[in-house]
This record gives C-alpha cells, structure tokens and sequence, in this order.
C-alpha cells in the first residue's frame, strides 16, 4: 500500500528524486562510480555544486542582487551560533522574535556573543500564535526571526520593515511560498523539509552584511571563507547537496515557487475546512497565523484517539502524531506530499465522524 507520508523532517520528498538518486548511487553521470564515492573536487560534482546554487538564486528571484549560496553541515541548529558570530559586533546586540522551539534555540546561542533582546514572545500560550506590534531597537545589528514554526503549526504571513539586516530561518517553508526575499539579508534553512535530505543547509547570504563584527570569527564559522571557496571550504555533503539539486529541479520544472504556492494552499484549504467543520476536531494555532506546511490539531474528545490513529494507519498514513510540546496530531504537508494524500485523511476523518 502506498503511504502517505505527514512526517515533519526527514519528510517526504518527489518520487522522481527517489528514482534519480538511486541510480546515481549505483552509477553517477554513467562514470561507473556511485554519487557516494566521486571526489567532491571531481569536474562531475563542482557541476552539481553550481548548478544547485544557481537553481536557489533563480527560484528565489535574487540572481545579481548581491547574494551568495551555501550548502553547509550542522543543519539549522549551527546556523544558530554561525549568524550571532557573522553579524552581532563585538559588544552589539541582536534583537530576536521568540515564535516557537527553534526560535527560543537560536536565542540561547545568541546570548553567548552579546545583549540579546527578546522584542516579543508567544511562549506564554504554548506559541499559539505570532506575536504582533513589536518594536524592534533600531541600534540592533540584526532582527532574527523563524518564518514557520513545525511543531507548533504557525507561520509568519508578513515580515516587519526594519532599517537593519533580517536573518531569518525558513528551514521548514523555504520554496513553498512567494515571498520578496531581498527583504531578507541572510535565510537558511535545514534540507530536510523542502528541499532534500537531512546532511545539508542551506544558506543565501546577502555578503554586503558579512565583516562588519570586528571578530575573530573561526575559519569554519566563518560565512566569508565559505563564500571565497564557492561553498567547498571543506569537503561538502555531497550526496544531500545532490539530492537537493534534484529537487530544484523538480520544482523549476513544476512552475518554480508561484505554481507550489497554488497547490499548497488548495492542500491546506482542504484540511483546514475539515477541521473547522467536523466536531470531533479542533486546530491548536490562531486562524490568522495557522502554517501551511504544518497542520496541528486535537480531537475534542480524547476518547476517539484508538478508533481514529487505528483508521488513519489503516489507509495508510504514517508521522501523523503531534509532536509532545503540542499533542494530538501535525499534519506535515510539504512541497512534494499531493493532494490525494491530504483527501485520505480528510476522508478518514469524515468516516470517524459517522461512526461516532
């Protein structure tokens, strides 16, 4: 049977994907060598390299707005140490919007470099919703924010105009919406939701922010000594970096980030109207910032949890449960999960409706 797969990361990714890098890891570009063995310094994977940093800047629109692109390690979580050391100055300060985990992680990390001002904060209310007519200092070196937040199931649907560079980390929305992202000095985001699997980040990096701290920044951490080796400063992720090209390819061809915001938008329609219809469901976040990406939801009553998980199991769902910060159920519905998929579990919550 097939499976309909709402994993929040490492999540779903196109079939086609799946099919083209398994044959590359049996035989890459017929070289009668596998993806997982090639040097990475090989005129076959410096292609790869380009091809999938170029593929950013055009689907993003910024190609000659001054950006650069980065496939790095330590996923979204090293990103959290790497900005505060390429952008607060010594004895600055950043100013952070705390929206959810990841948000509250990137600010512990922050704290470690300077005076870290939390400009506003949803935790109270178990990170219900965004927070809203905040005021960020104008004398911070950066405003830090985190477009979606997975386990909570919001997702900022506008950004605030500041005169000083935004970071922020779309790890689990990145291509999925059109956004105007020369507003943004510095996104990253981990692989494993969009973009492809988990061992890869993404970084575009606006360089006109870079050197400015007044730091010793070490090598590795450093965004200018990645962007001089065209993001092969060290030996690069090779197989998630290809991956990953495979599905910007997939998302060009489908019609780049306009086309999937259309079909992730009728996706989350779909399940949205259900729970808001059916009595036996209720969503957790506010209407106004509900996340098209992660959908979180409860039964009203607790006592239909075996009959539900045992019918959505049956027809072949799988990663349905809601994270333990939130309970009940997440729905994660990136890029590459269809339509159909979401019918199934419109359906089966539908049927539980007339079996109650």
């Amino acid at each position: 049977m097939k499976k309909h797969n709402y994993s929040a990361g490492p999540c779903i990714l196109p079939q086609e994907v799946f099919e083209k890098s398994a044959q590359a890891i049996l035989d890459f570009n017929n070289s009668g060598l596998s993806i997982l063995e090639i040097s990475h310094r090989s005129k076959d994977f410096v292609a790869v390299m380009d091809e999938a940093r170029a593929l950013v800047l055009e689907l993003l629109n910024l190609e000659g707005k001054g950006y650069e692109v980065l496939f790095l390690g330590g996923g979204a979580s090293l990103e959290f140490l790497m900005v505060p050391y390429n952008l607060m100055k010594e004895n600055g300060k950043a100013a952070y919007l705390d929206t959810g985990t990841w948000a509250s992680g990137a600010i512990k990390e922050a704290k470690h470099f300077g005076e870290t001002v939390v400009v506003a904060s949803s935790k109270s209310e178990n990170y219900n919703h965004i927070p809203k007519g905040y005021t960020i200092p104008a004398d911070a070196d950066y405003f830090h924010c985190t477009s979606n937040n997975t386990i909570f199931g919001t997702q900022m649907k506008s950004f605030p105009e500041v005169g000083i560079p935004v970071v922020c980390d779309m790890s689990s929305d990145i291509f999925s919406r059109v956004l105007d992202f020369s507003k943004f000095d510095i996104i990253y985001a981990g692989a494993q939701k969009n973009m492809g699997p988990a061992g890869t980040t993404l970084v575009v990096v606006k360089t006109e922010v870079l050197g400015k701290t007044g730091r010793t920044i070490p090598s590795m951490l450093d965004y200018q000594q990645h962007v001089a080796k065209e993001s092969m400063y060290n030996t690069p992720p090779v197989f998630p970096v290809y991956a990953s090209l495979l599905t910007l390819q997939w998302l060009k061809k489908l019609g780049g980030i306009a086309a999937i915001e259309k079909i992730n938008e009728a996706k989350a329609n779909l399940l949205y109207n259900e729970i808001d219809r059916n009595p036996l469901f209720k969503g957790t976040a506010s209407k106004e910032d509900r996340s098209n990406m992660n959908v979180t939801f409860l039964l009203e009553n607790e006592a239909h949890q075996e009959k539900f998980d045992a019918m959505w199991k049956a027809a072949g769902i799988s990663g349905l449960a809601g994270h333990r910060s939130v309970g009940g159920y997440r729905a994660s519905m990136y890029n590459a999960l269809p339509i159909e998929s979401i019918q199934v579990l419109v359906d089966v919550m539908q049927e539980l409706e007339k079996n109650i």
